[in-house]
C-alpha cells in the first residue's frame, strides 16, 4: 500500500506540473510579463542572457507593444492641462511667505566703513604704537608712546655655577640648607633645600627658596628667587624702625621694636639675618612661637611691610612732621 500511495503522488505531481508551464503568456498579469531579464552570475561580471529562444522573443514583442500602448496612455493623461495643452515642466512648488522682519536703518552721519581689503597698509611703527595702547610697553625697552621702559634680563639659574652668577650690589647669606626626600612610585627622590637672605644694606631684602640635586644649584636658584621678591624696608636717621609692629605666618610670630643708637641688632635666628641684610642696625626682634627658620623669615618681612614712615603719616593727615607728636 504504501509502495502504489507513492507513486500516485508522483504521478499527481507529473500530471499538475505541466499545466502550470503550459499556461497561455496573455493570460499572465502585465507586470509579471514585463519582468526584467535574468542576469547571469560569473565569477567577477553580471551579464544579462543573450536571446535563444523564440519563447523570449514573444514574450519581449508583446510586453513592448502593450508597454507602449500603456505608457502613452498615461503620458496624455499627464501631459495635458485643463486647456489640452502640453506641459513637459514639472509644478514648481510655491515660494514661501516671506517674514515682516526689517532692519533697523542707520543713524543720522553714519558712514559706512570702508572694506578692510581697501584699507591702506599699515606701518610697523602704526602697529607697534596700537600694541602698546592696547598691552603697555614692549618688553624689548623700545617705546612709541615716550614711556619710561627699562629692559630686564631674566637669568635663567639651572646649570649655573656659584661664580657665573651675576654680580650687583646685593649680597645673599645662606640661612639653612636642608636635605629633603620625596617619595615617588620607584621609592625616595633625595635633593636639597636651601634658604637664602638677598640684601643691599639699604633698605632691601628679600627671602627665597630652591630645591636641587646638588647644594651649589639650590643655593643659586634660593638666591635668584629673593631678588625676584625684593621689598623695601622703612628705616629712620638711626637705622632702626619707626615703631614697633608684630606679625604671623604659619605658625611662627615675630616681634620687632626700634632700639636707640649703640643698641645693636638684638634677635636671633633666621630674624637676626633678615634684619641685618636689610640694613638694620639698632633693633630688637624676637620669636614667639615656631622655630621655622622660614616661617620667622617671611613673618620679618611681613612685620616691616606693616611699618609706616612719618612723612607717610603726616601726609595722609594733612599735617607737618612737627605736629605728629602733638
Amino acid at each position: 500500500m504504501a509502495a502504489t500511495s507513492s507513486t500516485a503522488s508522483a504521478m499527481a505531481v507529473a500530471t499538475t506540473s505541466p499545466t502550470i508551464a503550459t499556461a497561455p503568456f496573455s493570460s499572465l498579469p502585465l507586470r509579471l510579463r514585463l519582468r526584467p531579464k535574468p542576469l547571469l552570475f560569473t565569477s567577477r561580471l553580471l551579464l544579462p542572457v543573450p536571446k535563444s529562444s523564440s519563447w523570449d522573443e514573444s514574450v519581449s514583442e508583446e510586453g513592448e507593444e502593450e508597454g507602449v500602448e500603456e505608457d502613452s496612455e498615461e503620458s496624455g493623461a499627464a501631459g495635458e492641462d485643463d486647456d489640452g495643452e502640453d506641459n513637459d515642466e514639472k509644478p514648481r512648488p510655491e515660494p514661501l511667505a516671506v517674514s515682516g522682519f526689517e532692519f533697523a536703518s542707520p543713524p543720522e552721519g553714519y558712514v559706512e566703513p570702508a572694506p578692510f581689503d581697501e584699507l591702506p597698509q599699515e606701518s610697523p611703527e602704526d602697529v607697534a604704537a596700537a600694541y602698546e595702547a592696547l598691552y603697555g610697553p614692549a618688553f624689548s625697552g623700545e617705546t612709541v608712546m615716550g614711556n619710561n621702559v627699562f629692559e630686564v634680563k631674566v637669568v635663567d639659574p639651572v646649570d649655573m655655577d656659584r661664580e657665573q652668577r651675576p654680580s650687583d650690589e646685593f649680597s645673599e647669606r645662606v640661612v639653612q640648607v636642608n636635605r629633603v626626600t620625596k617619595v615617588v612610585k620607584g621609592g625616595r627622590q633625595l635633593s636639597f633645600r636651601a634658604i637664602v637672605v638677598v640684601g643691599d644694606m639699604k633698605g632691601h631684602v628679600g627671602v627665597g627658596v630652591g630645591k636641587a640635586k646638588e647644594v651649589t644649584e639650590a643655593i643659586t636658584k634660593a638666591a635668584m628667587n629673593g631678588r625676584r621678591n625684593l621689598v623695601t624696608v622703612p628705616l629712620t636717621k638711626y637705622s632702626t624702625f619707626p615703631h614697633r609692629a608684630d606679625a604671623d605666618y604659619g605658625a611662627a610670630r615675630v616681634m620687632l621694636r626700634p632700639a636707640c643708637p649703640g643698641s645693636g641688632v638684638i634677635a636671633g635666628g633666621a630674624v637676626r639675618v633678615v634684619l641685618e641684610m636689610a640694613g638694620v642696625e639698632n633693633a630688637l626682634g624676637k620669636q614667639l612661637r615656631s622655630k621655622n627658620a622660614l616661617n620667622n623669615a617671611r613673618a620679618t618681612i611681613k612685620a616691616t611691610q606693616m611699618m609706616r614712615q612719618f612723612k607717610d603719616v603726616a601726609a595722609e593727615r594733612g599735617l607737618p612732621m612737627e605736629q605728629l607728636w602733638k
